[in-house]
């Protein structure tokens, strides 16, 4: 099956996908679709199961059970013509440190079979993108790390794949670089490329289309940002605003009326059922306590909430029951 032919609108299919290793349940029956010219975020803590599914996606580890298929094609029967139309970015920096920028472009596109006057028009493509006109010739080591990240990705496009794999690749990278990698993702996106993204970043997370939330080895929450905050939340939150937010945060927790009781910036999110009705309690709390409250109040969930809500209720399902 040709990608350019598969007219369904998904480029990736995922049915029951499982992997076990001997009695350990790595990935469990696990089934998502990302459509075409999307960024799909695929979340989850280390063990949670994502570098297993990403290794079964691009046909380096072969399923236990279920199925997959990429741009059209069968991740286990029909790899090589698969592997043509993909491209990887992994989280460690994986060009040559001791290379030109230059160097790097033109080794990479060789590799993926780019010769002549299109790898020269597609090198020149890859240093304008990642903004490195002018360091052609500069070693890669001496690189600030944003730029690295930036030349990475131009390596991982040069020759042009339909769909991009990037393991937390803006991991270890300052804010402002961060962003400015997340423009060029969707730069390509706008293009017509399909970007599947693992992140530990909830900023990043907010800024894809779609999600999954994975822990331990299933899919608990896939959905848009707004969906999941909007269906997948686990009880109602308050946000304080306050001096002295480390001091206040044992002070709540010891009312015992909050599900969770974390730490935001330099705010306190409060989770429980009926969150409204804690407000008067909670503003009482601190103010005995002499710390001066400047705000109590309802709001929408963040992702990073759904997801403390649901790593939870996960744990809690996992416990042993009381005595």
């Amino acid at each position: 099956m040709n990608s350019k032919h598969n007219g369904n609108g998904y480029a990736v299919e995922v049915m029951g996908l499982t992997k076990t290793f001997g009695e350990f349940t790595a990935v469990d029956e696990i089934d998502f679709t990302i459509r075409r010219g999307e960024i799909f975020g695929f979340l989850g803590p280390n063990g949670a199961g994502k570098t297993t599914t990403i290794r079964m996606l691009l046909g380096l580890m072969r399923p236990t059970a279920g199925s997959a298929h990429i741009l059209g094609y069968d991740v286990t029967t029909q790899t090589d013509e698969m592997r043509r139309h993909i491209g990887y970015m992994s989280q460690k920096f994986s060009l040559y440190q001791d290379l030109t920028v230059a160097e790097n472009l033109e080794f990479y596109g060789r590799a993926y079979g780019v010769h002549g006057a299109e790898l020269r028009r597609r090198k020149h493509l890859a240093v304008e993108m990642a903004g490195l006109e002018g360091q052609e010739d500069e070693l890669t080591r001496n690189l600030p790390g944003g730029w690295k990240q930036r030349l990475a990705l131009g390596a991982a496009i040069l020759h042009e794949p339909d769909l991009l794999f990037l393991d937390e690749p803006t991991a270890g990278v300052d804010p402002i670089s961060r962003r400015a990698f997340w423009a060029l993702l969707y730069q390509l996106a706008d293009e017509g490329r399909t970007i599947f993204v693992t992140t530990h970043y909830m900023d990043e997370a907010e800024r894809c289309q779609d999600l999954a939330f994975i822990l331990d080895g299933q899919l608990m929450a896939q959905g848009s940002p707004e969906e999941i905050k909007r269906t997948k939340m686990r009880g109602e939150v308050l946000e304080v605003d306050c001096d002295a937010p480390r001091e206040a945060v044992p002070l709540l927790r010891a009312l015992g009326e909050f599900s969770e009781v974390s730490l935001y910036g330099a705010r306190i999110h409060l989770v429980a059922p009926d969150a409204a009705a804690h407000i008067s309690a909670v503003r009482a709390t601190l103010t005995q306590a002499g710390i001066a409250v400047h705000s109590v109040e309802q709001i929408l969930p963040s992702l990073e909430d759904v997801f403390i809500s649901q790593v939870r209720a996960r744990l809690a399902q996992a416990a042993p029951p009381e005595e």
